[in-house]
């Protein structure tokens, strides 16, 4: 048991890794891998730069046939990172007996955090591909629900109160809209983000001489991300970028699971995550169903959004290298994209088999006796009695339903103001809810046929 039980954060934990992360994400982030993506930008280096002529072909491929990040002393790089300060040094020193002769050739003209910094890159993209894979399938998921609950009448609410009627199709559109936009966001940004970092000491490419630009284009080319403009070492926008991009698809996420859970408080009883037998179920009121994850993504949320000002923060740097900030993006990066894998993966569950009980949405619709479409029955009296007129008579008739009790419809049908200009079955349908849903399902539609699906 305590040989198992080591980790200290939920990203690790055996007992809430895969309640706040995936498999897949934590295998991105996992020391192996990152390791492995040192190794691999070490190789494509000296590969780049046999191609341009700064060493030799022969030492090149030797590198890239002996450099193997799989027979690396793991022990021995743990103390001297922890000696060092970076994990590069140690890695190239263990690369260099690997390589033999060629050996002195690893590493050639780069500077630690050119190698560091391409790794996470190439993390990232895979991060990404994920992170894209997920929005896609939760696209789909909302757009089914959008469009099969386009009509279904519910309780529009403000500041927590029946305001006017929606339809559940509306609402889930409103959510599929905002990661159509997310959808564009990161293809907007991965142009941006996934460039290689090659520049030296200070980032001038000095000591390469003429050969910087060469050198830099081919790692490049190698490793197949862009070409960087400049130099990036203190220029963090690029990674800042990427995890305030988390933070607004998780900012989503975390006001979709709200939205979930008051839904599916029991006074609500309007949508229930899927049901699996034990799940989100209470140690002592074996009746609690919780939500649990909605729970998750409105956490996860919390978490990212703090890291992506720790982000924000990181980017203020020093000169050409920086002192400290740089070392805060090896905490924030890493969780921000596992525990967004996380969320999404949650949604995915909760929404692909949410359970809509459109029964208790036109039960909570009626509950206010009419009142929640005064509105309708006000701007339909307008034209014949003029705004105001018809304003002090829909409010004199909720009065009465306030305080007397009954329907507003029977309120309405007592009042001669109201009966000079309406008929009983008039009046019947201006009070109906279900008849003041606006626009909702004509939005669906717009949200639907916006982007291809």
């Amino acid at each position: 048991m305590a040989g198992i039980l080591q980790s200290t954060t939920v990203l690790d934990s055996i007992l809430f890794r895969d309640a706040f992360g995936t498999a897949a994400m934590r295998d991105v982030f996992a020391d192996r891998s990152l390791i492995a993506r040192y190794v691999e930008v070490e190789v494509a280096l000296a590969r780049a730069e046999a191609r341009v002529g700064v060493i030799p072909q022969d030492a090149a491929d030797a590198i890239a046939a002996r450099a193997n990040a799989e027979t690396l002393d793991a022990e021995k790089l743990r103390e001297e990172t922890d000696l060092v300060g970076y994990p590069i040094l140690p890695v190239v020193h263990q690369l260099v007996k690997q390589c033999g002769e060629a050996g002195r050739y690893v590493h050639w003209g780069a500077t630690t955090q050119d190698i560091m910094d391409t790794a996470v890159v190439l993390q990232m993209r895979e991060a990404l591909r994920i992170v894209g894979d997920d929005i896609a399938a939760l696209r789909k998921i909302l757009a089914y629900l959008a469009k099969k609950h386009r009509d279904t009448a519910m309780a529009g609410r403000t500041h927590l109160q029946q305001a006017l009627p929606v339809t559940f199709g509306y609402k889930a559109a409103i959510w599929l809209a905002m990661f159509d936009r997310h959808a564009a966001r990161l293809e907007e940004l991965k142009p941006r983000v996934l460039v290689g970092q090659f520049a030296g000491a200070a980032g001038t490419l000095a000591s390469l001489g003429d050969k910087g630009f060469a050198v830099q284009q081919a790692l490049c080319e190698e490793l197949k991300l862009g070409v960087p403009v400049s130099t990036w070492h203190v220029a963090r926008d690029g990674f800042a970028e990427v995890i305030n991009f988390l933070a607004l698809v998780t900012g989503t996420l975390g006001k979709i699971a709200l939205d979930i859970m008051i839904m599916a408080s029991t006074e609500f009883g309007e949508v229930y995550e899927p049901f699996v037998k034990g799940r989100g179920a209470s140690s002592t009121m074996p009746q609690k169903r919780n939500p649990i994850s909605s729970e998750l993504m409105l956490a996860a949320s919390k978490a990212v959004r703090q890291h992506a000002g720790l982000m924000l923060d990181a980017m203020v740097q020093d000169f050409e290298r920086a002192t400290g900030p740089w070392h805060a993006e090896c905490i924030a990066i890493p969780e921000s994209v596992v525990l967004t894998a996380g969320a999404l993966n949650q949604a995915r569950f909760a929404l692909g088999g949410l359970i809509v009980d459109d029964k208790r949405m036109a039960q909570n619709l009626g509950m206010s006796k009419g009142l929640i479409v005064a509105e309708a029955v006000m701007m339909q009296m307008a034209p014949m009695t003029g705004r105001q007129q018809a304003h002090d008579i829909v409010y004199d008739a909720c009065r009465v339903v306030n305080e007397k009790g009954g329907t507003l419809a029977e309120a309405l049908a007592a009042s001669p103001a109201v009966m000079a200009h309406f008929d009983r079955a008039a009046i019947d349908r201006m009070t109906n809810p279900a008849n003041y849903s606006g626009l909702a399902p004509q939005m669906v539609d717009r949200v639907l046929a916006s982007v291809k699906r």
